[in-house]
């Protein structure tokens, strides 16, 4: 587990060489598309809304910790009016083998839960901005969807955002979490860190993620075994661009991946 590759950032560059001959077959919007659905206005004053990104037969997309073998959605909402605050709900998603490769994410189509908080709540909110996201069947393709969509404060509730809030992982409570701590250890170039956490089993063979919680450190695919009643996972930690290695146990986020359901877990302790 002490490979200094970082494959989510070769795939980057890969992507890009693997659509060049597809493009000239194959449009973008061809095979993915993405549009907004309405929920109206929360108690709080927020708008319920969700991204909805919709694959041709057989493709699919990522997670936000897409794996090895993939690459998380990249969004930039700058030129949306009245925008305050913007809260993301992902769904719990699956587990790909790609090419002997572990990828996690969506098929056929992903709802994406956003809770919206106005700047100014007497105004209306217009979402207007690009998502990057990349897409795989045969081969992978990278695009860029845009989007335009004022907001519908008087829109009902809407069944397709309450299933994508319902397919959310489990807190650390409802998932009986007791405890989760977090060991650190030097290897060449980074450091190990080694999860162990008190939890029910979530059904089957169980897959934990460790998202470090920065961008500039890179995870490797994590390592998941059951000891009885504690799952232990384990991955190798590097810094993106060189440099010295810090880890904030407390940014640390470990989603545990079940036949039955997810567990998601902020934090770790030192143990």
């Amino acid at each position: 587990m002490t490979s200094r590759v970082f494959p989510v950032l070769a795939l980057a560059a890969a992507l890009a060489l693997a659509a060049l001959p597809l493009r000239a077959q194959v449009k973008v919007d061809e095979l993915v598309q993405a549009d907004m659905l309405d929920g109206g206005l929360t108690k709080r004053g927020t708008y319920m809304s969700a991204l909805r990104i919709s694959l041709s037969d057989g493709w699919k997309t990522y997670w936000r910790a897409p794996g090895d073998a993939g690459i998380p959605p990249q969004f930039d909402w700058g030129r949306s009016q009245n925008l305050g605050h913007m809260e993301i709900t992902w769904p719990t998603p699956h587990v790909f083998d790609q090419n002997g490769m572990q990828s996690i994410g969506y098929k056929t189509q992903l709802v994406l839960p956003v809770e919206i908080t106005p700047a100014d709540p007497t105004r209306p909110v217009r979402l207007r901005g690009k998502v990057e996201v990349g897409i795989c069947k045969d081969i992978c393709v990278p695009g860029t969807l845009s989007v335009d969509h004022q907001l519908d404060a008087k829109a009902g509730r809407n069944p397709a955002i309450a299933a994508a809030m319902a397919q959310r992982p489990f807190t650390r409570k409802e998932g009986g979490v007791t405890s989760s701590t977090c060991r650190l250890s030097p290897v060449d170039g980074g450091m190990r860190l080694e999860a162990r956490i008190a939890m029910p089993s979530a059904g089957g063979q169980e897959v934990a993620v460790i998202e470090p919680g920065s961008p500039r450190i890179w995870a490797s695919q994590t390592q998941t075994r059951r000891e009885g009643g504690t799952l232990l996972a384990v991955s190798d930690l590097f810094p993106v661009s060189g440099g010295p290695l810090a880890v904030d146990r407390s940014a640390v986020r470990i989603t545990v991946l079940g036949r039955r359901h997810a567990v998601d877990i902020r934090g770790c302790t030192s143990g």
